[in-house]
C-alpha cells in the first residue's frame, strides 16, 4: 500500500502594531463602530493619495531581521488588482517584484523530535482588506471597512513542513518573537495573525511536489491542525480513487470539519500586478537596518536558557516567567534590586499569577515596582511579616498605581501587619483558644486529627493573622501532645 507524505507551506499575515494605517492617518485599532476608522484614502476615493507609514516600515524591517532575512535596499510597492466587496479600491497595495526581505529562516523546537529549520522565502508589506459581516437571520451581507489599510506583513515560507505539529510550533515561535519585539500583538482571535496553508501530498520518497490547494485565513491553532489533517486525507483519497487534485483555494468550515472549494487558485499574472504609481520607491539604508537590528530584544527562548544557567530555575518555570516580556523584565529587575531569585520566581509563579488570573489581567497591567516587590519578598524571608499578610498586601498593590512608589515598611507599620513572633504571646493565644474550644479538644483526644488544623486556624485568627504560622503550628502541636500525656 502506498505511503504518502504531506508537504505544507505557509503564508502568514501579521498586523503590525502601529497606531495608524499603512497609507493614511486613520486609526488601526481593532474594533470600533463599523466604518468609523475610514477616510478617502483607505476607501480609495478619487483624488486621494497614499503616504507611507514610516513606523510600519520600521516594524516590518524588525520582523524581517527577527527572521534572519536579507533586507532589500531598494524596494517598492505594487498594485494587486482584484475585485471583492471588502476591497473598495478594487486593488491592494502590496509588494511582488521587490519584497522587503528574502532568504530568512526560523528554528523551531519539536521537543523529543529535536529542532528544525524552516526556510523563509520572503517577507513583504501590504495593506489589509475590510471585513464582511453576514446576517444570521436574512440573506444580507454588510461591509465594514475599518480594517482597510491596516498595515500587514506577509511571511511566505518554503514548503518545509510535514505535520500540523510543526506548523503549530512555527506559529507559536513567530508569535512569541513578534510580541517580544513589539512588532504585533499576534491576537489570532482579533485577526492580528492569520495563516493561509498550502498543502499537497506525494508518495513518500519522491522529490517532486504534488498539486497544492490553499486553505484561507485560518485563525486558531486548533482549526489549522484540523484543516491540515482533513485536507491531506482528502487529497490522498482523491488520488487513490483515480482523480486529480485541482489547484484551488478552499475555505475551512470549522463547524462541519470540512474544506470547501472557493475558486481556482490564482497566479501572479491573474492579478495584473504593476508598480504602484502613487508611491515612490523606498530606499532602506544600511544604517537604518543596523540601528533596528541593535534594538532587537533577547527573545523568550533565549531567556529561558539563560534563566536556567544564571538563576537555577527549571525550564518549565523559566518558560512561564518568560512567556511575556514584561513579566520576565519584572523578575530580573526585582532580582537586581536584591531579591533572592528562587524566592522571586516562586512568588511570581504563585501569588502574582493567581492574582492576574483571578481578575483577568495581563502581565502588562502590573504596576508594582521591582523595589517594592523585592522589599515585600525580603520582609517575609526576615519574618517581619507573614506570608498571608504579604499576599494581602501584594494583591492590593499589584495592579494599583500605588504599587509604583510603595514603601513596604511604612505600609506594614501603618496597617499593623508586623508579624508576632513572641513565644509567650503565641503560647497565651493557644491557651485561650483551647479554653474556648473544648469540643475540638475532645475531638482530637478521640483521634480526629483534623481538629489540630482547626485549632491552628483559630489561633491565627485570634492573633489577627499576624502570628508566625510556623510558631503557631509548633505551639498548638506541643500543647496537644501535653494534653494527651496528661490524659
Amino acid at each position: 500500500m502506498m505511503t504518502w507524505e504531506t508537504v505544507i507551506g505557509l503564508e502568514v499575515h501579521v498586523e503590525l502594531a502601529t497606531k495608524t494605517k499603512m497609507f493614511c492617518g486613520c486609526s488601526a485599532a481593532f474594533g470600533g463602530a463599523p466604518n468609523t476608522h475610514c477616510c478617502p484614502v483607505c476607501m480609495g476615493l478619487p483624488g486621494s493619495l497614499p503616504v507611507i507609514n514610516g513606523e510600519a516600515v520600521r516594524l516590518a524591517i524588525r520582523a524581517a531581521l527577527v527572521l534572519g532575512c536579507r533586507i532589500t535596499e531598494n524596494t517598492r510597492f505594487d498594485r494587486k488588482n482584484y475585485f471583492y466587496p471588502d476591497l473598495p479600491k478594487a486593488y491592494q497595495i502590496s509588494q511582488l517584484y521587490s519584497p522587503l526581505g528574502r532568504d530568512g529562516a526560523l528554528v523551531i523546537d519539536l521537543g523529543e523530535a529535536g529542532k528544525k529549520t524552516v526556510r523563509i522565502h520572503e517577507i513583504h508589506m501590504e495593506e489589509d482588506a475590510g471585513k464582511l459581516i453576514h446576517a444570521a437571520d436574512r440573506p444580507e451581507t454588510y461591509a465594514d471597512f475599518n480594517r482597510c489599510g491596516v498595515p500587514l506583513i506577509e511571511i511566505v515560507s518554503e514548503p518545509d513542513f510535514r505535520t500540523a505539529e510543526e506548523v503549530s510550533a512555527y506559529l507559536m515561535r513567530l508569535c512569541d518573537m513578534f510580541r517580544y519585539a513589539d512588532i504585533s500583538d499576534c491576537k489570532m482571535q482579533e485577526g492580528s495573525l492569520r495563516a493561509d496553508v498550502n498543502i499537497s501530498v506525494r508518495p513518500m520518497g519522491e522529490d517532486c511536489l504534488g498539486t497544492r490547494t490553499e486553505l484561507k485565513n485560518l485563525n486558531s491553532f486548533k482549526a489549522i491542525e484540523r484543516a491540515i489533517a482533513y485536507e491531506s486525507a482528502r487529497q490522498i483519497r482523491v488520488i487513490e480513487q483515480g482523480g486529480v487534485v485541482e489547484q484551488e483555494t478552499r475555505r475551512w468550515d470549522d463547524v462541519a470539519g470540512v474544506s470547501l472549494g472557493m475558486r481556482s487558485k490564482e497566479n501572479a499574472q491573474d492579478y495584473r500586478y504593476f508598480p504602484e504609481p502613487d508611491l515612490p520607491p523606498l530606499r532602506i539604508s544600511a544604517e537604518t537596518v543596523e540601528e533596528l537590528r541593535a534594538s532587537l530584544p533577547e527573545f523568550a527562548h533565549e531567556r529561558v536558557e539563560r534563566f536556567g544557567r544564571e538563576y537555577g530555575i527549571s525550564a518549565y518555570d523559566a518558560g512561564v516567567l518568560c512567556a511575556a516580556r514584561s513579566f520576565a523584565d519584572l523578575f530580573e529587575a526585582t532580582v537586581r534590586t536584591g531579591a533572592d531569585a528562587k524566592s522571586c520566581a516562586n512568588w511570581m509563579l504563585g501569588p502574582v499569577r493567581k492574582r492576574l488570573n483571578d481578575v483577568g489581567a495581563s502581565e502588562a497591567s502590573i504596576r508594582l515596582s521591582p523595589a517594592a516587590f523585592a522589599a515585600l519578598i525580603e520582609r517575609v524571608a526576615e519574618k517581619r511579616i507573614n506570608r498571608a499578610a504579604a499576599i494581602t498586601l501584594l494583591e492590593e498593590l499589584l495592579l494599583s498605581e500605588q504599587g509604583m512608589g510603595a514603601d513596604i515598611d511604612a505600609l506594614i507599620a501603618e496597617r499593623g501587619l508586623a508579624q508576632i513572633s513572641d513565644g509567650g504571646a503565641v503560647a497565651q493565644a493557644v491557651e485561650d483558644v483551647f479554653a474556648r474550644n473544648p469540643a475540638a479538644i475532645a475531638d482530637y483526644r478521640a483521634g480526629k486529627k483534623r481538629a489540630e488544623g482547626f485549632l491552628i486556624g483559630q489561633t491565627m485568627k485570634a492573633m489577627g493573622g499576624r502570628a508566625d504560622p510556623a510558631a503557631v503550628k509548633t505551639a498548638v502541636g506541643e500543647a496537644l501532645r501535653r494534653l494527651l500525656e496528661d490524659k
